[in-house]
């Protein structure tokens, strides 16, 4: 049976069939860059930051459709971005925090969590046998990683001290 197309479709691949990922990464992907749009307006200190990293975003939402768009410059700037913030909250914790703190910092904590969310949808993608660019991987993964270290930043400058989480079940 063929689904029923609305003149007032909200996005043209929704009625896509439900095994296909790709219009759930674009909707995830799309979600990331407005939530980084949101944190983008509360880090006057990262607000470039953030919106380049919210284009970056943008550019891989089409990768499963289209083609890897980004460049090696680009994962490096990430990647650089990310290690700047590990050097910059070294010894905020040491394992696992709880994810609270400051407004900001719960944004990135969001989207930290969409992050591992990509990177899931990216592997069940491929265990279906769709094909994902080996750069994909590392950017979602990178992008996770970076929203992680910037969430432990906004607490420290806003003077929230982080809480460690000891887990009852890994140990």
């Amino acid at each position: 049976m063929k689904p029923y197309r609305s003149p007032y479709e909200a996005y043209p691949f929704l009625s896509d069939a439900k095994d296909d990922l790709r219009c759930d990464f674009e909707i995830l992907t799309d979600r990331m860059a407005s939530m980084t749009g949101l944190l983008a307006s509360l880090c006057p200190e990262y607000r470039e930051e953030l919106l380049k990293i919210d284009e970056l975003i943008y550019h891989a939402n089409p990768s499963l459709r289209t083609f890897f768009s980004l460049t090696e410059a680009e994962i490096e700037w990430l990647k650089a971005c990310a290690d700047r913030l590990s050097a910059e909250t070294k010894g905020l914790c040491s394992k696992f925090v709880v994810p609270a703190g400051t407004p900001r910092a719960c944004v990135a904590h969001v989207l930290r969590t969409d992050g591992k969310k990509l990177v899931r949808m990216l592997y069940r993608y491929a265990e279906g046998g769709g094909k994902v660019d080996d750069r994909l991987f590392d950017f979602t993964n990178l992008v996770s990683g970076y929203f992680f270290l910037l969430a432990l930043r906004l607490n420290h400058l806003d003077g929230f001290e982080e809480v460690p989480f000891v887990s009852r079940n890994y140990r």
